[in-house]
């Protein structure tokens, strides 16, 4: 056998033990990240439990200023839906599938590029004893197989959860009196 034989066994074995490697990861994924903000959930709630008001804040958008969006569906709650295209943050919707006044919304989260994904996002409001109000920011969903495999490589809850951060300190400079 001559050392590029070798080579290319050693190549190929690395990669499946890669592929094998990706193939335990766990089947689903959940980034969550949570802030206290100095606002009442009454008065946090047109921004977070309404999609126009979430994109006053929304982390992606920013990214973004050429991003093209649109509403659709009803014009809030069940059924209010927004749907975007960006050359930096992907193409996909958000739809509302869920509301608790003043308490929670859940989302669909649907992206068809730059790769296809299914998820659910909820925000959760709850009131502390000072009148301020912690939010809660989620994702959850499947991880199919590329998933797991990007996973290897990418920290999905340090690249995700470094965007809530920033969107709920966005959320707590719009609510606490300034413009984020």
């Amino acid at each position: 056998m001559n050392n590029l034989s070798i080579i290319f066994i050693g190549l190929g074995l690395a990669v499946f033990m890669l592929l094998a490697y990706a193939a335990t990861r766990p089947d689903e994924f959940r980034v969550e990240r949570r802030l206290r903000i100095g606002a009442t959930a009454e008065q946090l709630w047109p921004l977070v439990g309404e999609l126009r008001g979430f994109n006053r804040w929304n982390p992606y958008e920013r990214k973004d200023p050429l991003i093209k969006g649109r509403y659709d569906g009803a014009a809030s709650g069940i059924g209010s839906r927004y749907l975007w295209e960006s050359d930096k943050v992907g193409t996909g919707s958000l739809e509302v599938t869920g509301v608790q006044p003043g308490r929670a919304v859940q989302m669909k989260l649907d992206f068809v590029k730059p790769f296809e994904a299914h998820n659910q996002a909820e925000f959760a409001l709850q009131s502390t004893a000072d009148g301020a109000t912690e939010v809660r920011w989620s994702m959850h969903g499947t991880a199919n197989f590329m998933s797991k495999l990007m996973g290897v490589f990418i920290d999905m809850d340090k690249m995700v959860g470094r965007d809530f951060e920033d969107g709920l300190h966005n959320l707590r400079q719009l609510a606490e009196g300034g413009q984020p």
